[in-house]
Order: structure tokens, then C-alpha cells, then sequence
């Protein structure tokens, strides 16, 4: 009767042991645990640690809580102004909903993959290539805002989306190569300009500054020959006074205006009959035009 009693318990206890052992269950940190019994969602969730389900009736689907780094695999496009590109970009998520994510989609992750992708096309048609290259922060935000409106009926948050890479082609990248080139020479002519215009201005101020006190001129021009004498070189200067220089060119110059002197009149006279001297232009003395040199002729005949 004993030994029987004895039995049964350690049947029994064998029995709660294996009974233990198929309901016990373990949640971790960073994970809730979803119960579904005889089909239907148990409320609420199984938080972390040691739980227990009904062995063959419950069934406890875990939920990862964490964020999760998903690439999205690049997408080629037409930008808004016919260029194509192939962009590649990355999105943060995590569950907020354990239960919403189990029950109202089949494979979140899956979901969030394929509507990243369709977004990621969708920003790459509406977009100019400079908003893709330079002004990446509002197209995060946009895509990161057409992901997370139906993502939150899937009990998903999302947290960040980055757009990685942007892959132009060779040929488009040569002619931003030129034009970048183009911009930076056009840069540099203006700042050339602008120092040309402001040294113009300096030696216009010097040269003022020097008309009205001549002896700066003598100033410089010894500092100048100072300067060149202290280098190691054969170099020999002369000065050469500049209103020299004018006066010379003044002295090359033909007389002009009130310099020259009138030419003299043709002196006529001539008689009238009755004693009146009348004035009249004598006629010009023909000129005999001169005979050029020609050899005597050869006295001496021809020989046969």
C-alpha cells in the first residue's frame, strides 16, 4: 500500500516535472512575448522573464523590441530633370506594438523592406539631382515620413532613414566635373579683377600723393635703387630725371599755330599809262628742265 503511494507521487511528480517542462517559457529583455490560445491573442503580453503557457493550447510568438538596422538595396531612377541615378539608403525601425506587429501583418520586416523600396523610387522621380546631392536632409525626412504612415498600422515606428550613396554616370559626372571647374575659374577671374581694381586705385593715390610733393618721387626711385643694389647681380641703374624725358619729346615736335611764321607775299609792281602804279602778279619765268649728261658721239667709224 506504501510502496503504491509512493509510486503515484513520483508518477505524479515526474508528470508536474514534463508538465514544467513544456509550459515553461523565457522572455528576454529585449523581447515580448505574444500568446495565442486556441487561436485567439491572450492580453497582455508576456513580459521578460519566466512565464507559463498551456502546453498544446497556447502558443507564445516572441517579438524583438530593438531597433533594427535594415539596408535598403539601391533603386535606379529618373530624377525630375531626366538625369538617372541609382541610390541606396538605409532605414531604423522597432516594434512598438508587439501584438499589432503579429497580428496585423504577415512579416513586418518584409513589409517595411518592400515599402522602403517603393518610397525610395517615389522621392528619386519627384526630385531634382541637386536635391539629391546637396540637400539630402529633407529627403530623409520625406521618406522617412512616406514609410512610417502605414507603418504605424503595422504597430512600427520608424526611427531614421538615411539616404547612403548616390551613383551618377560617367558621363554626368565629367560634365559636373567641367562645370565645377568652369564655376571655380570664373571665381578666381572676379577676385582677380577686384585686386587689379583695388591696387588701380592704391597707385592712383600714390601718383597723386607724388605729383603734389616731387621729392617722394626722388624718395622712391632711391629706395628702388637701394633695393636693387642689395642683391648679388650686375644689374647697373642709371635715374633718369622724367621732365627730361618731356622736354625732349617737346624739342621733337614740329612748330605748329602761332610758332611759324607767315609766308612772304610775291612782290608785283607794274605802270599804268597815265603814272598810276598799279599792283598785278607778274607771270612766273618759265623753267628750262634740265638735260641729263648724254656722251659725246665716237668720231672714230664704224670698221667694216
Amino acid at each position: 500500500m506504501l510502496s503504491d503511494l509512493l509510486g503515484a507521487l513520483v508518477g505524479l511528480g515526474a508528470a508536474g516535472l514534463v508538465y514544467l517542462a513544456a509550459a515553461a517559457r523565457v522572455v528576454k529583455q529585449y523581447e515580448r512575448g505574444v500568446v495565442f490560445r486556441l487561436g485567439r491573442v491572450m492580453d497582455p503580453t508576456r513580459t521578460p522573464g519566466f512565464t507559463l503557457v498551456i502546453p498544446g493550447v497556447d502558443r507564445l510568438h516572441k517579438v524583438n523590441m530593438q531597433i533594427v538596422t535594415m539596408p535598403i538595396p539601391a533603386q535606379e531612377g529618373i530624377t525630375r530633370d531626366n538625369v538617372t541615378v541609382r541610390v541606396d539608403a538605409v532605414v531604423y525601425f522597432k516594434v512598438m506594438d508587439a501584438t499589432a506587429a503579429i497580428v496585423n501583418v504577415e512579416d513586418y520586416r518584409f513589409a517595411v523592406s518592400q515599402m522602403a523600396q517603393t518610397s525610395l523610387r517615389s522621392i528619386i522621380g519627384k526630385s531634382d539631382l541637386d536635391d539629391l546631392l546637396s540637400n539630402r536632409e529633407k529627403l530623409n525626412q520625406g521618406l522617412e515620413l512616406m514609410i512610417d504612415s502605414p507603418a504605424v498600422g503595422w504597430g512600427v515606428q520608424i526611427d531614421r532613414v538615411e539616404i547612403k550613396d548616390v551613383s551618377l554616370p560617367d558621363t554626368m559626372k565629367r560634365s559636373m566635373a567641367r562645370q565645377a571647374e568652369a564655376d571655380r575659374e570664373r571665381r578666381a577671374r572676379i577676385i582677380n579683377a577686384d585686386a587689379e581694381f583695388q591696387a588701380s586705385k592704391k597707385l592712383a593715390e600714390a601718383a597723386q600723393q607724388m605729383a603734389d610733393t616731387p621729392a617722394a618721387l626722388q624718395l622712391r626711385l632711391l629706395q628702388t635703387v637701394v633695393a636693387v643694389a642689395a642683391e648679388k647681380n650686375s644689374t647697373l641703374v642709371l635715374p633718369f630725371p622724367v621732365e627730361l624725358l618731356r622736354f625732349l619729346e617737346k624739342a621733337q615736335q614740329p612748330p605748329t599755330g602761332s610758332d611759324a611764321a607767315p609766308p612772304a607775299a610775291p612782290h608785283t609792281e607794274s605802270t599804268a599809262p597815265n603814272g598810276q602804279d598799279h599792283s598785278t602778279a607778274r607771270a612766273p619765268r618759265p623753267t628750262r628742265a634740265p638735260q641729263e649728261d648724254t656722251p659725246p658721239p665716237d668720231p672714230r667709224p664704224d670698221r667694216p
